[in-house]
């Protein structure tokens, strides 16, 4: 679609499972995409089929022609390569950086702040597939935000727009929070992995389907007890008790034994 008046040309460094989704999401809210870059031919056409058209370009030149970057690489690969940029003087006063990684704040921005561009951390609290599936997963999904405190406004408005919630987490605390991000996915997936092995050995064929349903109505029970809203809170018990009663009751044939009942043909 085209960008709307006061969008941003969007570049996404990185297109493995996040980086293209990420963009198409943004694309969506009007913003234009300016390009692509990646060294890898498969996650070239895994971005053509979230991002058609979009061209494969060099990180600097992506840089130079964008004003929102966004940095979906492995958060072990970001201080090198926001720090070589910095050297080559690749980013641009005034330009939004935005990457990520659940570990880094913005502090691994620094290298790009102290040139002029502003820095903001915005992780999406999900398992990506790289495809269109995700976009519908993005309106379920939080999004964890850091930034310094005049521009946090901004992330959470990329965040509106890529239609998730927002959620400060401060500098300090995104290590912890990091932790339990990974914690939440790993351990999940080692023991669904755990489960469906043992399974399997004793004969049990497409132990994954036959897991499916126990994982899901377990997780399900555990974010409730988490305080997650579930399908289960979503249906208004309450209400239909309530319906139930607007129904009167059908009438009681008379108690022929209750002398304060009046006397009935048969009794005459």
């Amino acid at each position: 679609m085209p960008a709307r008046s006061g969008r941003l040309g969007v570049g996404i460094v990185g297109a493995g499972h996040v980086g293209p989704v990420l963009g198409a999401a943004l694309a969506g809210a009007g913003h234009a995409i300016v390009g692509i870059a990646t060294a890898s031919e498969r996650n070239r056409e895994g971005a053509e089929a979230l991002l058609p058209g979009a061209p494969v370009l060099s990180i600097p030149d992506l840089i130079e022609r964008s004003e929102l970057v966004l940095l979906a690489v492995p958060g072990a690969e970001l201080p090198e390569l926001v720090n070589g940029l910095a050297l080559a003087g690749t980013w641009q006063a005034g330009q939004l950086v935005v990457h990520t990684s659940p570990e880094h704040g913005t502090g691994v921005l620094t290298p790009a702040l102290q040139r002029g561009a502003i820095p903001l951390a915005i992780h999406p609290a999900m398992v990506f597939s790289g495809t269109s599936l995700d976009l519908a997963r993005l309106a379920e999904s939080y999004f964890a935000v850091t930034a310094p405190g005049p521009v946090q406004p901004i992330g959470q408005a990329l965040v509106v727009e890529m239609g998730g919630e927002s959620v400060i987490v401060e500098e300090e605390d995104r290590p912890a929070y990091a932790e339990a991000i990974a914690t939440a996915t790993t351990f999940s997936r080692s023991i669904v992995e755990q489960a469906s092995g043992i399974l399997t050995r004793v004969g049990i064929e497409n132990a994954g389907a036959y897991l499916s349903s126990l994982v899901r109505s377990s997780v399900d029970e555990a974010l409730r007890r988490a305080g997650a809203p579930t399908e289960l809170d979503a249906l208004d018990m309450p209400g239909l008790l309530e319906a139930s009663t607007a129904f009167p009751e059908p009438p009681q044939p008379p108690d022929p034994y209750d002398p304060d009942q009046p006397p009935t043909d048969g009794d005459r």
